[in-house]
């Protein structure tokens, strides 16, 4: 965990809260970093000096497709994607609960526990986690 904060200080988004990091890990083995930020060639909201969710009011955990970054689970499936590293049993540890779009991309990835810090404001992805038998842990600092 103490590594997906890390990753998460990479993070192009506006929001200082909201700076998000995942890491998947399998065998023991970090496979792949990721954290939230514009797509490749897009300029990210620090860039444009703003964020587009403040600007037209969306509250957090709506609306997800209004918004510049690629999220932290989204960017670490990917890059496993790009470097043909299958992701089948891994677990991702991310600082945030995963939203439903992420939740769905994890259950179909292959990634069968997440492990989060910070709570977010989805019910939702963690119904989906439960029914597609993905195990979800909330960090427990003192173990």
């Amino acid at each position: 965990m103490e590594m997906a904060n890390f990753v998460s200080t990479w993070s192009s988004c506006y929001k200082q809260d909201r700076h998000v990091g995942a890491i998947i890990v399998r065998d023991k083995r970090i496979i792949t970093t990721g954290y939230n930020g514009a797509p490749s060639g897009i300029k990210s909201c620090t860039e444009r000096g703003e964020c587009i969710r403040i600007k037209l009011g969306i509250p957090s955990g709506t609306r997800q497709e209004v918004c510049y970054a690629v999220h932290a689970e989204q960017n670490a499936i990917c890059q496993a994607a790009k470097l043909g590293i299958s992701v089948e049993g891994a677990t991702i540890y991310c600082t945030h609960q995963p939203c439903t779009i992420c939740a769905r991309l994890i259950i179909n990835s292959g990634i069968k526990r997440v492990v989060y810090e910070q709570g977010y404001p989805d019910e939702f992805s963690l119904k989906l986690f439960d029914e597609a038998g993905v195990s979800i842990e909330k960090f427990n600092n003192e173990d």
